[in-house]
């Protein structure tokens, strides 16, 4: 799989080299280098049908729109990773203390209700097959 990725990288680094090397000469154009020019032109469109050959061998793979967004505003899109995980961390967390909210609740409810209603809660965690009060 990481050839595929080098593949396609190798590819995309010879694009931009070919452009940035095409943008030098139309800045400074001169009628003698049309040659020139030309040829980078040529070796432009072969990059593009290389990198659309790479296409088909990473079909499979799927990117978040929120990394081009990254991308888009100039950020670093390793950061959405490392936020996501951030996130990811922090709603555990607000989980992980919901449910032990809810557990001791549910512990304080059974002991409530077994001092009220000892024979129904006693009926109850039978039927739950629990042992006596928690």
């Amino acid at each position: 799989m990481a050839e595929k990725f080098d593949n396609l990288e190798e590819h995309l680094e010879k694009f931009i080299e070919n452009i940035r090397q095409l943008g030098i000469i139309v800045s400074d154009f001169q009628p003698s280098s049309q040659a020139v020019l030309n040829q980078k032109l040529n070796f432009m469109i072969s990059g593009l049908q290389d990198i659309d050959k790479c296409q088909k061998q990473l079909h499979d793979i799927n990117v978040p729109l929120e990394v081009f967004e990254y991308i888009d505003q100039g950020r670093n899109p390793q950061l959405y990773t490392k936020e996501c995980l951030e996130r990811a961390l922090a709603r555990n967390e607000q989980v992980k203390g919901k449910i032990d909210t809810m557990t001791k609740f549910k512990s304080l409810l059974i002991s409530e209700l077994s001092k009220v209603f000892p024979e129904e809660m006693a009926k109850y965690r039978d039927i739950r097959g629990e042992d006596g009060p928690s």
